[in-house]
């Protein structure tokens, strides 16, 4: 058995990651959370740091039962979140949902909240497939056409990874919930979809050679 399959048998729901106020939104699928997950790219690790709270926005990727982030070696998600518990939240923004009343109003959202302790990547070779990864997320086939990647630079890198066995997923998906007597209000309810697109690309003013733009993905 390998040790992505030893991670799949474990119970993601856990006292910790177990959702407790709209319980009905919570999920523990893997598949759903990888579909979250792999159409996001900034993340938000929290962390303690001699009893003093932190939370610093990165960029993410995943790899099988992996999730990954990368910074200076320096960083504190990164140097200070080795063999120290994190927690992380991965969250899109779908909609506002307009009710009847200021009360109900809400958001329509797809949210992964995971739980962990950091290992540090410094294999080499290993980090730079892991970066490869990453940037093939950001954009497909970029890293053939790059500079190659120097020891220096490798040296400079810090990359840590959580395994997904313990983490929830949050949706909400659904048009506003109102009180039963505030459906004959006379105002506008529903919902707005947020919908997110890349804009034209903009081209370094010190670039004199034209060049092929870059793939990229869906917008996350």
């Amino acid at each position: 058995m390998s040790q992505s399959d030893e991670l799949k048998t474990d119970a993601l729901k856990t006292e910790k990651s177990k959702v407790r106020r709209g319980a009905k939104r919570a999920s523990y699928d893997k598949e759903t959370m990888f579909d979250i997950l792999d159409t996001s790219l900034m993340c938000h690790v929290a962390q303690s740091i001699n009893g003093q709270p932190f939370v610093v926005p990165t960029c993410h990727w995943r790899d099988g039962d992996y999730f990954y982030w990368h910074g200076l070696a320096s960083a504190r998600n990164v140097k200070n979140a080795v063999n120290q518990p994190v927690c992380i939240n991965v969250t899109h923004l779908d909609g506002l949902v307009m009710a009847r009343s200021a009360m109900h109003h809400s958001v329509n959202y797809r949210s992964v909240t995971l739980f962990g302790t950091p290992e540090t990547i410094t294999d080499p070779i290993e980090k730079e497939r892991q970066l490869k990864i990453f940037l093939d997320k950001v954009s497909p086939s970029r890293w053939e056409a790059l500079r190659p990647v120097n020891e220096q630079e490798l040296k400079a890198t810090g990359l840590v990874r959580i395994p997904i066995n313990e983490a929830s997923t949050k949706v909400r998906a659904e048009p506003p919930v109102d009180d039963e007597e505030d459906y004959d209000w006379p105002v506008w309810a529903g919902v707005i979809p947020l919908e997110q697109s890349w804009g034209q690309a903009e081209t370094d003013p010190r670039q004199v050679v034209s060049f092929e733009q870059p793939k990229l993905p869906d917008a996350f």
